[in-house]
């Protein structure tokens, strides 16, 4: 088949047909129809689900001392002073917060 045949028929571009053939030709037919194992290993996470419960649990009570309501900041502060994680960013408070709230 041509590559425009090939295209036509499997509904995809010239440059996936192209990128197809040299993996063939450089790695085989396994390399090629299989996909690559992980070479580096998943970074284990630092936000749990007891963490997240943590978090949810403290943005559902009452507020700090000084405060009204609590802020993703106090609320990222609140979980490192309490020992929860040894660092933690508003940004994932917040997603946290939107997660599951």
């Amino acid at each position: 088949m041509t590559v425009s045949q090939i295209t036509d028929a499997y509904y995809t571009t010239a440059t996936t047909v192209q990128n197809v053939r040299t993996s063939y030709a450089n790695n085989g037919l396994e390399a090629t129809i299989r996909r690559k194992k992980r070479e580096t290993p998943l970074v284990p996470l630092k936000v749990t689900g007891d963490v997240e419960a943590h978090i949810v649990s403290l943005a559902c009570g009452s507020s700090s001392e000084g405060y009204e309501c609590w802020t993703v900041h106090l609320l990222a502060d609140k979980c490192v002073e309490l020992d929860y994680v040894e660092s933690l960013s508003h940004m994932t408070v917040a997603r946290v917060l939107k997660k599951r709230i």
